[in-house]
């Protein structure tokens, strides 16, 4: 249930009031499976529990937990073209002629016709929450792509949601550099032992990666001064979270330290209320957090209109 990357967005108080039917609104969009002649289907399914029956979000206080589910066919290229290869060679020694590029085509579309039902199915899965008191989707992946998929099977779902990229009043790479050049980080930071520093004169700049290194090196301090600036950093928050921030604010690696996994016991009932206080914690400890990267970097939640 702890989720491993942030991808964030931000959306007004009135969106915020209009998310009460998220839970109605998913329902007609639960995800249904791959038919034998669809390539993929998207739609949500149970955060917690499974079956027809379970709920499709679960709330703690202002927060809303949902999952974006997916069933991909998984038939590569090179198969399809290998058995069009061998159709086509089969032709010629048969029959002694070649086939033509509008034959070639028809062959290859009957071919997937043949193909895809016996395709194997890949599921996938991604969780993320809205939080309607402080307006942030937290969605769990750090790829903008996949986030921008979820984003966009919730506004399919509620018709419209207008939840927008942050937009960062303090420029993070030049932020993140003053902090570890100088040391300058803010109350409750400290410095991991990850970060990647690039010339960014140039897109094809030389780029140097640290892992389990001390980041207060003066081999790290060369870099800097040589004109290279931080596009990751390794950070730790509270002595409770590390993880590793990007330049996009994408946060990567995030882990929750001994003493917050510690607080949550082992005296659950089932798995589920175990997933119901994962999730509480979760929120909780993102909760302070996300508040942080606000304050430090400006992420001024919209207003409005």
């Amino acid at each position: 249930m702890f989720f491993r990357n942030l991808t964030l967005f931000r959306f007004s108080p009135a969106v915020a009031a209009d998310l009460n039917r998220l839970d109605e609104a998913l329902a007609e969009h639960r995800l249904r499976p791959c038919g034998p002649m669809e390539m993929f289907t998207k739609g949500f399914v149970p955060p917690i529990g499974r079956g027809e029956e379970a709920a499709l979000t679960h709330a703690v206080k202002a927060c809303t937990l949902f999952t974006v589910g997916g069933e991909d066919k998984l038939l590569p290229a090179a198969v399809v073209n290998d058995e069009l290869q061998r159709k086509v060679q089969k032709i010629a020694e048969e029959e002694g002629r070649k086939v033509g590029g509008r034959e070639r085509k028809r062959m290859k579309e009957d071919l997937l016709n043949e193909l895809l039902p016996r395709a194997f199915v890949r599921s996938s899965r991604m969780s993320g929450y809205v939080d309607t008191r402080h307006g942030w989707l937290v969605l769990d992946t750090s790829s903008r792509k996949s986030a921008e998929n979820a984003l966009t099977q919730v506004r399919e779902a509620l018709g419209s949601f207008p939840a927008v990229p942050l937009a960062p009043e303090e420029g993070p790479r030049v932020l993140m550099t003053d902090w570890l050049a100088n040391g300058n980080l803010p109350a409750g930071l400290s410095l991991g032992d990850e970060c990647e520093l690039r010339d960014p004169a140039t897109a094809t700049g030389a780029i140097a990666r640290c892992r389990r290194q001390d980041l207060d090196a003066e081999e790290v301090k060369e870099h800097l001064r040589n004109g290279k600036q931080v596009f990751l950093l390794g950070l730790t928050f509270d002595e409770r979270i590390s993880f590793v921030l990007g330049e996009d604010l994408i946060i990567r690696k995030l882990k929750f330290l001994d003493v917050v996994t510690e607080e949550l016991g082992d005296s659950h009932p089932d798995a589920q209320a175990e997933m119901d206080a994962r999730f509480a914690l979760l929120t909780l400890e993102l909760e302070r957090l996300l508040g942080k990267l606000e304050e430090w970097f400006g992420l001024p939640r919209p207003k409005d209109n």
